[in-house]
């Protein structure tokens, strides 16, 4: 366990993390110039796969810069209108993967964009095939400190801004689903991303949020040194007279400050053996988060977030809130978590 708290305890943290003044500003600047340089459009390929229930598609959609961002879409072959859809990233290091998997989504009735974060997908998971062609300063081996001498030049400006700009591009596709019914997961870096999607996008209908990265990021280099938080840790131990500037930086891409401006019914869970995303980061973002919500902490789970369990909830909600018409409510938890 990464704390000597029980449940309750744990439950109580509050963050100290402290949003810019000029957050609000600075997002709503970046996203303006990336709508001002190409129109949102998502251009598709069919892709062979054998598969018989599920059409792929490699997905191709201007995202920061206009930097052509791919992912692939599936839906299922057996349809009749516009579908509900979920737009899900990936974890750290990952990429989109191979045509056939992660077949979830679609499997169960959705339409399904999977979106590569740009320079990602060389470590596992079967790659990505987004680059990155926006250089950086020096940086620590990984991704993330590239660009954090300034927030103008952090590399997860230009993440989260591609994330946008898919969820904007699928719902442009009237033909394929229902703009109406759109929902974001992701586990990790995929939640952290997705949580800055929730908190950029004021319509959404649902999102699940598993083991989310990039949460409460101060007091997570302080709470472990297991990477890609390592990664920040490393950076500032050779550089040591940039700190509050890194943290300056890093201060705009927080998901406490995104969930405080989300409203999407939203589910969040966390493993409390969790050493790669502390759980109490999590917890801090499920408090932050201003829409209707739910938290599950699995006692014996750690960066899986209770894995397919988990899943298998979410997309239990998920079918509550995407497949009728009107959304009912989501009640937030009245006390605290249990574990299972």
């Amino acid at each position: 366990m990464l704390t000597e708290q029980d449940v309750p305890e744990l439950f109580a943290y509050r963050s100290t993390y402290r949003e810019p003044a000029d957050f609000d500003t600075f997002w709503k600047d970046t996203l303006a110039q990336a709508r001002a340089e190409r129109e949102a459009s998502l251009e598709l390929t069919e892709v062979a796969t054998g598969l018989e229930t599920v059409d792929v598609h490699d997905a191709v959609l201007p995202g920061f810069g206009g930097h052509p961002v791919r992912g692939w879409l599936r839906l299922p072959r057996h349809r009749g209108g516009p579908l509900p859809a979920v737009v899900q990233f990936h974890g750290y290091g990952s990429g989109r993967g191979a045509p056939v998997d992660d077949l979830l989504w679609a499997s169960a009735g959705y339409a399904h964009l999977l979106v590569d974060a740009r320079g990602q997908g060389g470590a596992w998971a079967g790659g990505g095939g987004t680059p990155d062609p926006v250089g950086s300063g020096p940086a620590y081996p990984g991704f993330l400190t590239r660009g954090v001498e300034d927030k103008e030049t952090y590399v997860y400006r230009r993440v989260f801004t591609d994330a946008v700009r898919a969820v904007e591009a699928l719902r442009g596709r009237t033909d394929l689903v229902d703009p109406a019914r759109v929902g974001v997961v992701g586990p990790s870096q995929g939640g952290g991303i997705a949580l800055a999607v929730a908190g950029l996008i004021p319509d959404l209908s649902a999102a699940h949020f598993q083991a989310p990265f990039l949460c409460d990021i101060r007091q997570a280099t302080r709470l472990t040194d297991a990477d890609p938080y390592a990664e920040i840790i490393g950076y500032l131990g050779a550089r040591r007279d940039r700190v509050e500037q890194t943290f300056a930086t890093l201060s705009y891409f927080d998901g406490l400050a995104f969930a405080r401006r989300a409203t999407a019914p939203a589910w969040f869970s966390a493993g409390l053996r969790d050493e790669v995303c502390p759980p109490v980061t999590t917890i801090a973002a499920y408090h932050a988060y201003a829409g209707p919500k739910q938290l599950r902490l699995w006692e014996f789970n750690g960066h899986d977030a209770g894995g397919p369990e988990d899943l298998a909830i979410a997309l239990g909600a998920f079918a509550a809130l995407l497949k009728t018409s009107s959304r009912p409510p989501v009640v937030p938890s009245p006390a605290p978590p249990v574990s299972p």
